[in-house]
């Protein structure tokens, strides 16, 4: 069932109001993929009533009342992109699209949606007992002191520019159904894990941060600061943070402790209409959905750990995987639905290839806080062999009515040619029966000045090349017509104009392909890499380092690969050239 957005949808349900109202800067859509959807599930399994208001009208309260007002709290989330990064550029030009917005008209939502939704609700509401909680991964990012790019400055936690009463971060399923449990027994849930509130008072047995007014002023201490919130991210071994801003603290509670794979199955096995709610469809389609609406996730987190990437403080550094029997059955049950035509457009996660894979230590004592899985290279405590995604991909062939299985996640190249009892064997399944055209990996750069800072040296030029080569010699093997893609950035900290021209250089000759996508580093909150863009220095060795700060120059080095010259050869062109030499 989709969870209700109008009171017509109470009435039919028998429902004389609602325990939790949730709102989102996304349409809703109904998908084990969309958190706003998830939490609600998990909630309505928990045996709470929960409705849910996607992209409500900002000017009045008409739209975020006309479910009435909760009994519990109301759950506010930008959706699932940050709002800033949903409706501007690298470049600060607005978007004109929004892949969640019924016709793809960025016109629905607000630039610092969370803010503003929260706003809108202390304005109109008319019992302000309820609590306002915000979640999702806007106010996750933001749930410290950080750095804003839009306004080149120190922001205060967004707790306290929303003036909101709590914050969840991370996945929260457990975290939020333990908030409710508090609020209806009348208990405190400050010591809810995962839970951020504010208070007068520190807390026994924390650990302070450098102030917000110290971090704004002073690009040391939001260093030191941030390199101790990032290493209070593992639920193992994380204490209870605090920062002060102006008279009063931030307190961040430690990590929700992650879900078993029973507790994954669950949340997975839930249902899910894998559609847009109709009160959104009417007004056009939704875009996201194409990529979404038959894909599967077979697990969460990444100890990857790239710079730029938000993921390990969100969702996390150690990967948590779903039972292949989840999975599976997740599979047949999309084979009934009505539009289903035969494709699971994508089996995969932050990196595909990390699927159930990890470390014994990890599991038993937390993510090791000076020492990365995989950079500078793979550390070989970490048990990465693709067998069992292999035997997955395989299942899941074999399910009536799959007539094709993508895998159009990204994967670590790197730890694929690393294994060597079966990382050939896995790209070869992928190259024969799991690429879609295409396969699309993420080098980024060529540079390894760049790569290092981005935090994945082992992803140079060597590597790429012996990827390269084995995978259209696979291609070839099995008389198909498949090509690389590749994803890369322009304007990271560390990269100037030279690094471009050589990046450029080693596309055209050693590559033989332009890239599919160029995107110019965009510093969003509670990365490395956003850290690094800040204080102009290398965050792990705190030497000085170039960053491009001005938008001219970025889009040059962006135009250095895709510009006029660059254009010479499109992607369409070299595929055609491509295949008239019979690859």
């Amino acid at each position: 069932m989709f969870l209700p957005t109008t009171k017509e949808e109470l009435k039919g349900l028998g429902w004389d109001g609602l325990d939790v109202i949730l709102i989102t800067g996304d349409s809703y859509i109904d998908s084990p993929f969309v958190g706003a959807a998830v939490i609600g599930k998990v909630l309505l399994n928990a045996g709470y009533k929960v409705g849910i208001i996607g992209q409500p009208e900002t000017t009045s309260g008409a739209d975020i009342l006309r479910l009435g007002e909760p009994r519990l709290f109301w759950g506010v989330t930008a959706g699932c992109i940050d709002s800033l990064v949903a409706n501007r550029t690298a470049s600060g030009r607005r978007r004109k699209s929004d892949d969640y917005t019924p016709g793809a008209l960025n016109n629905r939502r607000p630039d610092r949606a969370s803010i503003i939704y929260a706003n809108l609700i202390r304005r109109f509401r008319k019992d302000a007992s309820r609590p306002l909680v915000l979640g999702g991964i806007e106010a996750s990012l933001r749930r410290t002191a950080h750095y804003d790019f839009w306004t080149d400055a120190i922001r205060r936690s967004i707790l306290f520019d929303a003036r909101a009463d709590y914050l969840l971060y991370g996945m929260a399923e457990n975290s939020v159904v333990q908030l409710a449990g508090c609020i209806q027994q009348g208990k405190d849930p400050k010591t809810v894990r995962g839970l951020c509130y504010i208070s007068k008072n520190l807390p026994d047995n924390c650990l302070e941060l450098a102030s917000f007014e110290e971090c704004a002023k002073d690009k040391a201490a939001f260093t030191k600061a941030f390199k101790i919130f990032y290493d209070n991210n593992d639920p193992m071994t994380a204490l209870t943070l605090a920062q002060k801003h102006d008279s009063r603290y931030l307190i961040q509670n430690p990590p929700a402790f992650y879900l078993t794979q029973q507790e994954l199955d669950a949340v997975y096995n839930l249902k899910y209409e894998r559609d847009v709610h109709p009160f959104h469809r009417k007004d056009g389609e939704v875009k996201a959905l194409e990529t979404i609406r038959f894909a599967i996730s077979t697990h969460r987190g990444c100890y990857g750990e790239c710079g730029f990437c938000s993921i390990a403080v969100h969702e996390g550094r150690r990967t948590r995987s779903r039972s292949r029997e989840s999975i599976l059955a997740e599979a047949e049950e999309m084979t009934r639905h009505p539009l289903f035509k035969g494709r699971i457009h994508d089996v995969g996660g932050p990196s595909a290839n990390m699927y159930a894979t990890g470390c014994e230590r990890m599991e038993k004592k937390g993510c090791c806080q000076k020492k990365s899985c995989l950079s500078p290279a793979i550390c070989p405590n970490l048990n990465f062999g693709h067998a069992e995604q292999i035997l997955l991909l395989k299942a899941l062939r074999a399910v009536k009515g799959v007539q094709k299985v993508v895998v159009a996640s990204g994967l670590r190249y790197d730890m694929t040619l690393a294994d060597k009892k079966d990382g050939e064997r896995y790209l070869k399944e992928l190259v024969r029966h799991h690429v879609s055209g295409q396969m699309k990996i993420a080098p980024e750069h060529s540079e390894a000045n760049v790569l290092e800072i981005m935090g994945k040296p082992g992803c140079g030029r060597s590597t790429l090349m012996k990827f390269k080569s084995l995978f259209y010699r696979f291609t070839e093997e099995a008389g198909l017509k498949q090509f690389l893609s590749y994803y890369l950035m322009a304007a990271h900290p560390g990269c100037g104009l030279n690094d471009m021209k050589r990046l450029k250089a080693f596309t055209a000759q050693d590559l033989g392909a332009p890239p599919e996508q160029i995107q110019i580093f965009t510093p969003t909150p509670s990365t490395y890499s956003t850290l690094a863009y800040w204080t102009e220095c290398n965050p792990f060795n705190g030497k000085p380092i170039f960053v491009e700060k001005s938008v001219r120059s970025k889009e040059m080095q962006k135009e250095m690969l895709v510009g006029a010259e660059g254009r010479k050869e499109t992607f369409d062109s070299y595929k055609a050239r491509f295949r008239r030499k019979g690859r």
